[in-house]
């Protein structure tokens, strides 16, 4: 039967890998997280990484597809990443560095590669609320950085690649003027704001009062905020699904977002913002959907 096998799929992020390997009725037979290395402007140590991650779950279950998703603006057709920011990348061709490094392990399956925000919205879509496959959803992870994507009657829109960089706008005025909206607006952004180890310990500060890591909260829900209102106006999104690491606050980040989001869009058709089903792990869910497609496309011809 096309598409029967089991499929990987590998979200690459500025703080982690993450795997998980799924038979064809989404079952979960393997998952691993492991460090992303450091930056590698040839990509040779992440190939490695993601080679040894299939060596992994090939032992535990034969392997048909692999799908890997990675940050930044990334060329689906040429297989690069353009930019990556937050892992300083200029034109990688990650997509060959990792099929080198499959081979040499013996391993010679589809490999089908994407954008981890693209594919989480994938993820996100795919059985959820039959809403989504109408009219225009986004998808906006607050993780290491800041980016989302935008899925119309069901497609994710693309752009060439450049669509949904919304971490990457300068603010034009304010307290803030001249940073980038992630370097405010991220899980990542918070924690390194607040002085704590992770936005998970600022979160817990800002439960706690702490009057820093409230502040740093607060301005993150104003800017980030302010990015949805603009997508929104845009796009005329019926809905917002947040994900990411800082999503797992719940009501803490999401309450205050909701207001402010309405706050800021008189007028204008206030979106419903919902938490993301899959939280972090919706980058390497939507990896193993690219897989799987591929696969069965592959199967079929």
């Amino acid at each position: 039967m096309a598409g029967a096998g089991a499929v990987l799929g590998v979200d690459v992020g500025g703080t982690g890998i993450k795997a998980r390997l799924t038979d064809a009725d989404g079952l979960v037979l393997y998952e691993a997280r492991v460090p992303t290395p450091s930056e590698d402007p040839d990509a040779v140590r992440l190939a490695s990484v993601v080679a040894e991650l299939a060596v992994d779950a090939r032992r535990r279950w034969p392997l048909d597809a692999i799908g890997l998703v990675t940050p930044g603006v990334v060329d689906e057709a040429a297989g690069a990443v353009v930019l990556a920011v937050n892992l300083g990348w200029r034109d990688v061709p990650v997509r060959e560095a990792v099929r080198t490094a499959l081979r040499h392990r013996g391993i010679d399956v589809p490999l089908a590669f994407g954008h981890d925000v693209r594919a989480g919205a994938l993820a996100e879509i795919a059985g959820g609320d039959p809403a989504s496959s109408r009219g225009s959803v986004a998808f906006v992870p607050v993780g290491t950085g800041l980016a989302s994507a935008l899925v119309v009657d069901g497609i994710v829109v693309p752009g060439g690649g450049w669509a949904g960089e919304i971490g990457q706008v300068r603010i034009p005025s304010g307290q803030h003027a001249g940073l980038r909206v992630e370097e405010i607006a991220s899980a990542g952004a918070v924690a390194r704001r607040s002085g704590a180890p992770s936005a998970h310990a600022a979160m817990l500060r800002v439960r706690a009062g702490d009057v820093i890591a409230t502040s740093v909260w607060s301005d993150c829900v104003a800017v980030l905020a302010d990015a949805l209102a603009w997508t929104t106006a845009v796009a005329g999104c019926h809905t917002i699904i947040v994900g990411g690491g800082l999503a797992e606050s719940g009501s803490l980040l999401l309450d205050p977002l909701r207001t402010a989001v309405a706050e800021r869009l008189v007028g204008v058709r206030v979106p419903v913002i919902a938490a993301a089903r899959h939280g972090d792990a919706a980058g390497a869910i939507g990896a193993g959907v690219l897989a799987r497609r591929l696969l069965e496309t592959e199967v079929l011809v």
